[in-house]
């Protein structure tokens, strides 16, 4: 695979990889939430609990796809937003042939959706985040 920059400011390599990664990290999401279905996660005070954990829990992840793919600070959110639209791919597919995936219920399922959605969001902010902060901390440099 070829090192020199071919689409984005990114190697064939690092598509790759957020790919392979925005497919891990999705099943891996979808396996806990099945796991935590049964515990109400999806009501209540367990929405609530659920919501306010993806936003820290995110933020490693995020490292781990800039360390992992080898991007730049200011790639954060073009290495996010390549992962995310296979996440998001492979998610409508399995809400609409494996719903099973996610819940026994239509409840776990939608509410699995909806909670991957809102994961799908927070990982794009923490990524323009990243990626603008890099930005700015580089153009106060020069």
């Amino acid at each position: 695979m070829t090192t020199q920059p071919v689409a984005l400011g990114l190697t064939v390599r690092q598509i790759a990889i957020l790919m392979a990664l925005g497919a891990a990290l999705w099943l891996s999401a979808a396996l806990l939430l099945n796991v935590l279905a049964p515990l109400g996660i999806y009501e209540g005070v367990g929405r609530v609990i659920l919501y306010a954990a993806v936003i820290p829990g995110t933020w490693p992840f995020v490292e781990a796809i800039i360390r992992v793919a080898g991007l730049r600070r200011q790639q954060a959110l073009t290495g996010v937003a390549i992962g995310l639209a296979v996440a998001c791919c492979l998610d409508g597919l399995a809400l609409a042939y494996t719903p099973w995936l996610y819940g026994s219920t239509v409840e776990h399922t939608a509410g699995a959706g909806a909670a991957i959605l809102w994961g799908a969001g927070v990982f794009l902010v923490i990524g323009a985040w990243i990626s603008a902060s890099a930005e700015n901390h580089t153009s106060l440099r020069a």
